[in-house]
């Protein structure tokens, strides 16, 4: 199997170098100039997490005298462009092949060699090309440390927040929890936890955990919880199959759901009285920011934007990874704080998550990446 993976990868690697080869002779002869918005952030093909970002940021620039800005899919005939690769995974298996008179940009979330072989791999072929990129942007205190001990460069690397759209969520409070969950058939009277994410490997049905997301420990928590709360867990997002079969063997009701707006989205978020981050590994996550910004008490392991952003009793709590225990202490204290107190903690939250809103956000990328870069390069 593992011959096969090698196979496949240098054939889409030969793919990828023969889309890019006329087009860099062209642009190396002087004949191609590049075409297109001075900015192209490249995202994924689906319609998830990396597409979110670059969209945030458009939406975000759109009221600045900013440069001009879109999505693209493929990088080959880009040239003489700031190119922002939305995902370390496309910029990796993009990289050996691009224009060399692009300015890349490469926004790196999570991983570390101890994530498993595959992530190991990337890790080394990121370094190998991080002399390619410009700039490197992290979301986290916890990725711009460890890029540091890697040997990247501290002036290389920027640090900007993953974005939200916070008002947009704070909106939905007009909806009452009552009304959605009566509409999802939830009874008012359960403890609802949110997760909210895609915790299995592939867009199938996610049967085969991505454990770095701690799907394993969800289900222990809310094992846990339930022991003292009837518990019903609310999900969303793809690849969800695992924590699905794993409710169902803990007889532990839930409801699964795919929003297909954030408005739709923002308003699960509404229903609920406790969202649980257990993940070994983020750089976010998203559901961090979203339960901050939507008033919804947030429980979380040391990862990602969690300590940045988390102050532990203050307007959320936070745990060591792996700290199943401590999970499920720190969400019943949670659960058990008077209305006044749980306002007190939302408000505070709401005041911190508005440093990721996406205007602030997207003027960050502004400033401290794109025009720098394109000084540097000329583009103007």
């Amino acid at each position: 199997m593992k011959t096969i993976n090698k196979f496949k990868e240098y054939g889409k690697g030969l793919v990828r170098a023969v889309q890019c080869a006329p087009w860099s002779l062209a642009t190396n002869l002087g004949l191609y100039k590049g075409a297109g918005p001075e900015i192209q952030f490249i995202a994924e093909d689906a319609d998830w997490s990396i597409r979110w970002d670059g969209e945030g940021i458009r939406r975000g620039l759109v009221c600045k005298n900013s440069p001009t800005f879109d999505l693209v899919k493929s990088p080959h005939n880009i040239a003489h462009r700031v190119v922002h690769f939305g995902s370390q995974y496309r910029w990796e298996s993009w990289a050996p092949y691009i224009s060399k008179t692009n300015a890349n940009v490469v926004s790196f979330f999570h991983g570390k060699p101890s994530d498993g072989p595959e992530v190991e791999r990337h890790i080394e072929n990121f370094i190998r090309y991080e002399p390619k990129a410009k700039k490197i942007i992290v979301s986290n205190t916890l990725v711009q440390t460890r890029l540091v001990k890697w040997g990247i460069s501290q002036s290389k690397i920027v640090k900007i927040p993953i974005g939200v759209d916070v008002h947009k969520y704070r909106s939905q409070c007009k909806y009452g929890s009552e009304d959605i969950r009566k509409k999802l058939g939830i009874g008012q009277d359960v403890t609802l936890v949110g997760s909210f994410q895609k915790d299995g490997n592939g867009w199938g049905e996610g049967l085969n955990p991505k454990l770095i997301k701690g799907p394993d420990i969800f289900l222990s928590v809310v094992e846990g919880l339930s022991a003292y709360r009837d518990i019903h867990v609310l999900l969303t997002g793809p690849a969800r199959g695992y924590v699905i079969e794993g409710l169902k063997k803990l007889k532990i009701p839930f409801t699964h759901r795919y929003p297909s707006s954030v408005d739709a989205l923002a308003r699960l978020y509404r229903a609920l009285d406790l969202y649980l981050i257990t993940s070994r590994e983020e750089g976010g996550p998203k559901g961090l920011i979203e339960s901050m910004s939507a008033g919804v008490p947030v429980v979380s392991t040391y990862v990602g934007m969690a300590p940045d952003l988390i102050k532990d009793g203050i307007n959320g709590a936070i745990t060591a990874v792996d700290d199943i225990e401590g999970l499920i202490e720190k969400s019943m204290e949670t659960l058990s704080l008077s209305s006044d107190a749980k306002k007190r903690r939302n408000d505070q939250a709401y005041r911190q998550v508005l440093q990721c809103d996406w205007k602030t956000v997207a003027h960050e990328h502004l400033e401290k990446v794109y025009m720098p870069v394109m000084r540097e390069i000329k583009i103007s």
